[in-house]
C-alpha cells in the first residue's frame, strides 16, 4: 500500500459531530495504512469552495443529520458531480434511513450515535478499497 497520506473530508454542521470523529479517527485507522490528514466543513458552501480550488479528498465523511444542508444531499452532489468519485460514508440518524442512504449513493453508513471502533473500520476499509482502485 502507498504511504502517501489520505485527504478525509468531514461535513457536519455540528461541531461536537466533527470532533468525535476526528477524535475516532485518530491519526491512523489500521496499521496497514499510512496516517491521513483530516479537513472538516460546517457548511456545504464552504467544502464545495475547497473542492472548487482543487481541494482533494480520498474519502468523505458527511452527516446525514447536518442542517441546512443535509450530508445525503451532499453526497449525492459529490457522486454525481465528481469524476471517479471517492467513497462516501454517510452517518444517518436511524438505521431505517437506509432507503435514503441508498438514494444519496453513499458507499457504507453509520448510525448516530457515533460508535468510534465502527468508525475506524469502515473508514479502513473505505481507504484501503479507494487505494485498491487508486493503483
Amino acid at each position: 500500500m502507498s504511504s502517501q497520506r489520505p485527504t478525509v473530508v468531514i461535513y457536519s454542521d455540528d461541531s461536537s459531530v466533527r470532533e468525535t470523529l476526528i477524535s475516532a479517527l485518530g491519526s491512523k485507522v489500521a496499521a496497514d495504512l499510512p496516517e491521513h490528514e483530516i479537513k472538516e466543513f460546517a457548511t456545504g458552501k464552504a467544502l464545495r469552495m475547497y473542492l472548487d480550488n482543487k481541494g482533494s479528498a480520498d474519502l468523505f465523511i458527511v452527516d446525514g443529520e447536518a442542517t441546512p444542508e443535509g450530508g445525503m444531499g451532499i453526497a449525492r452532489q459529490l457522486k454525481d458531480e465528481l469524476f471517479q468519485c471517492p467513497p462516501v460514508l454517510l452517518i444517518t440518524a436511524r438505521p431505517d434511513d437506509a432507503w435514503l442512504a441508498a438514494w444519496s449513493r453513499a458507499d457504507l453508513v453509520i448510525v448516530h450515535p457515533i460508535d468510534p471502533f465502527s468508525v475506524a473500520d469502515r473508514v479502513a476499509t473505505l481507504l484501503r478499497t479507494r487505494a485498491l482502485t487508486s493503483a
